[in-house]
């Protein structure tokens, strides 16, 4: 099959399914994952495709990348963003704390520093020094379960008394959101 076919169809798929590992891409078009890089390629100079760890997701929103989550794709708000910065310098963006979460898990090898903003106070703070408050009654149209970051354990437990929820570290909260998409997708969940 030809370039301009396997990117078609690559392009195909990914309007079905919304987001595809680089290894099934290989494995149905019957080439080597160095061929499917090369050929998405363009895809992402394009606009059309969005890289992400280990594949690619639609580009829904036609922004840059650095505009959009890494994780599910949608727009980044500055007050619920987290940044991922990697050894090399490399920084990967989030939608949440939720999809930061997922990202971690995939990226943790490479991960020189997290940084998130405070829920109230909206400052810029270190995600592995913060606590986060799972599951409160607060919808804020972004991915689900919510994880909230707070500064202050102080400040994290007066906003549980009013919108519940559990507060937890950085790592028991990725625990518990890593536990809970075994089950769907937060993408699905809006």
């Amino acid at each position: 099959m030809l370039p301009v076919k396997r990117r078609q169809q690559i392009l195909t798929w990914v309007q079905e399914e919304e987001t595809l590992k680089t290894s099934v891409i290989s494995k149905r078009l019957n080439v080597s994952e160095m061929t499917v890089y090369r050929d998405i390629k363009p895809l992402i100079e394009k606009g059309q495709v969005i890289k992400t760890a280990g594949g690619i997701t639609i580009n829904r929103a036609k922004q840059t990348s650095g505009q959009i989550c890494f994780i599910c794709g949608k727009p980044l708000s500055q007050r619920l963003s987290v940044q991922i910065v990697k050894t090399d310098s490399q920084i990967e963006q989030f939608c949440c704390a939720h999809c930061a979460m997922l990202g971690y898990e995939k990226l943790k090898e490479n991960v020189s520093q997290i940084i998130c903003r405070d829920f109230l106070l909206d400052i810029t703070i270190n995600a592995k020094m913060a606590v986060f408050l799972l599951h409160a009654e607060l919808h804020l149209n972004c991915c689900q379960p919510q994880a909230l970051c707070f500064a202050s354990v102080t400040d994290a437990e007066k906003f549980r008394k009013g919108f519940g929820g559990m507060i937890c570290s950085f790592d028991k909260a990725a625990q518990i959101i890593q536990k809970e998409m075994k089950e769907s997708c937060c993408c699905h969940n809006e």
